[in-house]
C-alpha cells in the first residue's frame, strides 16, 4: 500500500476475525516501529507484544477502553523508558510516532488497530504495570489490539481548511 493511500484510509478498527497473524508480519508491525524518528536517536521505546488469550483477555480490566482486546489476535503494548531519553520529557513524543507506524504498518499489511491509550492516566498505568510485570521505571503509554478486520471502514478523513494557516496565525 502506498504512504499517503495508508495515511488517508486507515481507520480505527475495534472488530477483529480470529485469523492469526503470521510471526513475519508482527516483526514488520515492529520494524515499522522502530523505523520512526526520536529525539537525538535515543529510541526509548519497548514493545510488548500479547498473544495470549487469557492475557487479552485481562487487558481490558487494566485499560477501561481496550474492550477490543478480547478480540484481537494481538495486541502491543508501547512502553517507554525515561532513562533512555536524551532529552528529558522526549519519549512521549518518540513512542507516539512508534505507536502511529504500528498503526499504519498493520493497516498496510491488510489487519485492523486501534489505539487506546494509557498514559498519562495513572491507574491505567499502574494497571498495565501489574498486569504484565512492567518495571515502575517503565511506562506504558498506548495498548493497540491487532487483527483481521471484521468491520469495514470507508471513508477519507476531510481536509480542514480552517485549521490550516499560513505564515501566520
Amino acid at each position: 500500500m502506498e504512504v499517503l493511500e495508508a495515511l488517508r484510509t486507515r481507520r480505527s478498527i475495534r472488530k477483529y476475525t480470529n485469523e492469526e497473524i503470521p510471526e513475519g508480519d508482527i516483526r514488520k508491525i515492529i520494524e515499522a516501529a522502530m523505523s520512526g524518528p526520536s529525539a537525538v536517536n535515543s529510541q526509548p521505546w519497548h514493545f510488548i507484544i500479547i498473544k495470549n488469550r487469557s492475557v487479552l483477555n485481562e487487558i481490558p480490566k487494566a485499560s477501561l477502553y481496550a474492550q477490543m482486546a478480547k478480540d484481537a489476535t494481538i495486541a502491543i503494548v508501547v512502553c517507554g523508558d525515561p532513562k533512555l531519553d536524551k532529552i528529558p520529557q522526549f519519549w512521549q513524543q518518540d513512542c507516539c510516532i512508534a505507536a502511529q507506524n504500528i498503526l499504519l504498518a498493520a493497516h498496510s499489511l491488510g489487519y485492523g488497530a486501534v489505539w487506546t491509550a494509557a498514559y498519562p492516566l495513572e491507574d491505567r498505568v499502574k494497571n498495565l504495570q501489574k498486569l504484565l510485570g512492567i518495571p515502575a521505571s517503565i511506562i506504558p503509554l498506548a495498548v493497540i489490539p491487532i487483527g483481521k478486520p471484521a468491520e469495514k471502514k470507508e471513508g477519507i478523513k476531510p481536509y480542514l481548511e480552517e485549521r490550516v494557516h499560513l505564515d501566520k496565525w
